[in-house]
């Protein structure tokens, strides 16, 4: 059924009594991971459960995983993670950072897609986990008119627990539509030209404006099971990648930035070196007074950078003896993100829209 509030008319040719249908045109869908509704208790079970059912994060046995997770883990991490989201969330928009900065990058590119390709395309966005849903904006999608929709897992690298399951989630979403739109979906744009410029921007801006220039840029990404990578996973190569050209951009040596990995989970051992102990590492070992810590791999601040690097990793390079810590922000609404992910969109775009 279409959106009644979308104009409609009959096809050319068709008969009299042809049920009316909207403009065709493009859907652009932005996906970014997932934010809970609130802080609280239940707003953060549901949204954990959501996440830590998922099999591409989580890849144990059900039978085994379900009963941890909803008997011990849902019992107690609703509180610890509901506090950390207190400390950042945006109270006057209701919303945690990553909603609201989500809100601006669509904003942003909507408008550059409208200069663009005009009332062509129909621009929106969805979370993996939580809401709007990625159905939600499907549907809408295909109810105003859509029969083209390009789907943009807004992570520029790829992994299986990231753009996989975003991907998953958007082909779920096109098996209930009994108009199913043709879908493109969106590579990883870890080594795109604009997307290395914008961060070596974000760095410079950064460094511009600290009085005494940092020994080390630490690049830190989402960690994920060593044992990912040994399955074929190609997101350590890609962030190894990302972190060379952003060195060779900004015309550094190789002691000057180093790659980490954070966010580890579970017992298992994860991509390493991992950002917490090598920040206290670099204090401790090598004598660095001086770090900054930039986050590649997210496409807007949320809480494991807000939260977890701003405060643990930071706390944890200042008890090891770091004196001055930076965090460069991710690139988020910046003109420079704006731009190149206009441009990896427009590539997409080629053959439906010239």
């Amino acid at each position: 059924m279409f959106d009644p509030t979308v104009p409609q008319a009959c096809p050319a040719h068709a008969q009299p009594d042809h049920p009316k249908v909207p403009k065709q045109k493009v859907g652009i869908l932005l996906a970014n991971l997932g934010t809970p509704d609130n802080y609280d208790y239940w707003s953060m079970r549901r949204y954990l459960n959501e996440f830590l059912s998922d099999r591409r994060v989580i890849d144990y046995s059900p039978f085994l995983w379900q009963p941890l997770l909803q008997l011990v883990i849902l019992t107690s991490r609703p509180f610890r993670s509901g506090a950390a989201y207190k400390s950042i969330w945006n109270h006057d928009q209701g919303e945690s950072p990553l909603m609201t900065i989500t809100k601006d990058q669509t904003a942003k590119i909507k408008a550059a897609m409208a200069d663009r390709y005009g009332d062509d395309v129909m621009v929106d966005f969805c979370m993996r986990y939580g809401n709007p849903s990625t159905e939600s904006k499907v549907r809408a999608m295909t109810r105003a008119g859509c029969t083209k929709i390009l789907f943009f897992p807004l992570y520029p690298h790829y992994a299986g627990a990231t753009s996989a399951t975003a991907n998953d989630q958007f082909f779920r979403a096109l098996m209930k539509e009994k108009w199913q739109p043709i879908a493109r979906v969106v590579e990883p744009y870890f080594e795109h030209p604009l997307y290395i410029e914008a961060l070596a921007q974000s760095v410079e801006k950064a460094y511009a404006n600290i009085e005494n220039r940092p020994d080390v840029l630490v690049t830190s990404y989402h960690g994920v099971p060593k044992r990912y990578l040994m399955e074929g996973d190609p997101y350590h190569c890609q962030c190894q990648k990302t972190t060379r050209l952003l060195k060779e951009r900004l015309g550094w040596k190789d002691t000057e930035i180093v790659t980490t990995f954070q966010s580890r989970f579970g017992p298992e051992e994860w991509l390493k070196p991992y950002t917490v102990e090598e920040v206290a590492r670099l204090a401790e070992e090598d004598g660095k007074k001086r770090i900054a810590v930039i986050a590649p791999a997210f496409s807007a601040d949320c809480i494991e950078t807000l939260e977890e690097i701003n405060e643990e990793i930071k706390e944890a390079f200042e008890e090891a003896g770091g004196e001055e810590f930076t965090y460069i922000p991710c690139l988020n609404d910046d003109d420079a993100h704006i731009r190149a992910l206009s441009a990896v969109i427009e590539s997409n775009l080629q053959g439906w829209l010239d």
